[in-house]
């Protein structure tokens, strides 16, 4: 089962990066476990100094930004 990590503090942009993950998890029939980490401490353990940021299976993927529903469907698949 993948680890999917949605690391921001509850911004609109990382609401909508989970919103975006959720769609495409969805989509790709994905057995996963979608976290969100808001703790900053937490979020910097992964290297992320700017969010929404995520990451699969402690790899991240994308930083700074929000990938539509068709590149996230890319990056987990």
């Amino acid at each position: 089962m993948k680890q999917i990590a949605i690391l921001g503090t509850g911004c609109p942009k990382c609401h909508k990066l989970a919103e975006n993950t959720a769609l495409a998890v969805e989509a790709l029939g994905l057995d996963c476990e979608i976290k969100k980490v808001t703790e900053v401490a937490e979020i910097m353990a992964f290297g992320v100094m700017m969010t929404p940021a995520l990451a699969v299976d402690g790899e991240v993927l994308a930083v700074g930004k929000v990938p539509d529903v068709e590149e996230l469907k890319a990056l987990l698949g």
